[in-house]
Order: C-alpha cells, then sequence, then structure tokens
C-alpha cells in the first residue's frame, strides 16, 4: 500500500445505499404480474433479458425499465395493458427519485484520505442518475475527478488509470462487488479493497478464491484508515 496515489472509490452500495431500492422495484415489478407467472419466474426472466441487454444499454436504471417493459411483453405473450407499462414506467421514476443515502462513516473516511491521496469516484450506471446522486450526496467535493464508466474491465481501468497519469501499482480500487471492483483491477497490477454489501445483484457476485489472498477484505469502511499509512 505505499505505492498507492490515487484511491478510487464504487458509488452504488459503496458509498451509498443503491441494490435494497431495486429489489424493492423488482417486488412491485413482480406483483404487478403475478397473474402471468409466479414472482420467482418473473424475477428469473427478468435477470435473463438485463444480462442479454446489458451490452444494448449498460447498466442503470433506465437500462433496467427497457429490461422490465421487454421481460413483461414476452411473458404477457404481448397482452400486458398500456396500464401496466405505465405503472412500470412509474416503478423506473420512482428509483430516479430515491433519496441518497450515504453509508456510514463514508463522509468521515473520504476526509481523512483526501489529505494523503487523490480520491475519486469510479462507478458504473446511467450517467445523469449517477450525476445526480452524486450531487445529492453531498461527497464531490471529496474527489479530483469521476469516471462513469460503461463497465468495469480491464479496458477501462487501463483508460482510467491512462486518464490519471498513474501506474497501475499506484492505483487502489474500494467497492462491493468482486466482479467489477477487484478482480480487474487485480488483474492489471492495481491494489483493491473488497467491502461486502449485505445484497449484491446476481451479475456482480463472483467466487472469492478466483483472487484469494490477493486483496483486502473489510467489514466497514472505517477500516481503510487503519489499511493506509498517512504519508
Amino acid at each position: 500500500m505505499d505505492k498507492i496515489k490515487v484511491i478510487a472509490f464504487d458509488a452504488d452500495d459503496t458509498l451509498w445505499v443503491n441494490e435494497p431500492y431495486y429489489q424493492e422495484a423488482e417486488k412491485s415489478y413482480c406483483k404487478l404480474l403475478e397473474n402471468h407467472l409466479p414472482t420467482t419466474d418473473i424475477s428469473g426472466e427478468l435477470f435473463k433479458t438485463e444480462i442479454a441487454n446489458i451490452a444494448k444499454y449498460g447498466f442503470g436504471v433506465k437500462g433496467f425499465v427497457l429490461s422490465m417493459i421487454e421481460t413483461a411483453i414476452r411473458i404477457s405473450k404481448r397482452e400486458v395493458s398500456a396500464e401496466k407499462i405505465e405503472a412500470i414506467l412509474n416503478i423506473g421514476k420512482e428509483l430516479l427519485e430515491k433519496p441518497v443515502e450515504l453509508l456510514a462513516d463514508i463522509d468521515f473516511v473520504l476526509s481523512n484520505l483526501k489529505s494523503n491521496y487523490i480520491l475519486v469516484v469510479a462507478t458504473k450506471g446511467d450517467l445523469l442518475d449517477q450525476h445526480r446522486k452524486l450531487n445529492s450526496s453531498g461527497l464531490l467535493h471529496h474527489f479530483h475527478h469521476v469516471e462513469i464508466m460503461n463497465d468495469k474491465n480491464d479496458a477501462e481501468y487501463h483508460k482510467l488509470l491512462k486518464r490519471l497519469d498513474i501506474k497501475n501499482e499506484e492505483f487502489l480500487m474500494v467497492g462491493n462487488s468482486l466482479k467489477s471492483d477487484v478482480l480487474p483491477v487485480l488483474s492489471i497490477g492495481g491494489k483493491a479493497i473488497h467491502i461486502p454489501y449485505h445484497i449484491t445483484w446476481a451479475h456482480e457476485n463472483s467466487e472469492k478464491h478466483e483472487a484469494d489472498g490477493k486483496y483486502h477484505e473489510i467489514e466497514k469502511v472505517i477500516e481503510l484508515l487503519r489499511i493506509m499509512p498517512k504519508k
């Protein structure tokens, strides 16, 4: 950790609450369509649609809404009513209007780290929505740079590091997803700290043994202050 110059933070479920809102929205969606399929089957069909659409829509609320509509049309055999389509759109609008709920100690940790490190946000999601949440969070002043990424893979992280003009070994990523925040960063020679969140979208699940012993895992973000050396 002595070489680290830049610490990047994931946003959703690392800086603030996100996935519980999506799960709440999915429950409302399943209830809306329960006359077509059992709830677990609707969730499974929606997940398949989301994964198939990532390349087209990317990540975030808008892609989620389009996937909900597409799934509703499919499982209803094109019989879903205009009223239900409107209700699905309203579920999406409610997601876009959710308050930003910071996770415990985030502001305190960022305040302490920024005197020793360059702090950046490196996250996926809808551009407008992520900027809305950042502006509403009260955290924006802590960050030197904000990167809303199409995906989190080796190539995207290489682009970020080039933009920041730092070496791979000078970069640390902090996030709740092994798949997005840990494994690709380790593969390019950076460092990573995993902070598991109690709820994780199925697409972000990954086996720990894939990088066993090569990254730090902590329970709470406040533990970063113990791990990161002061300069």
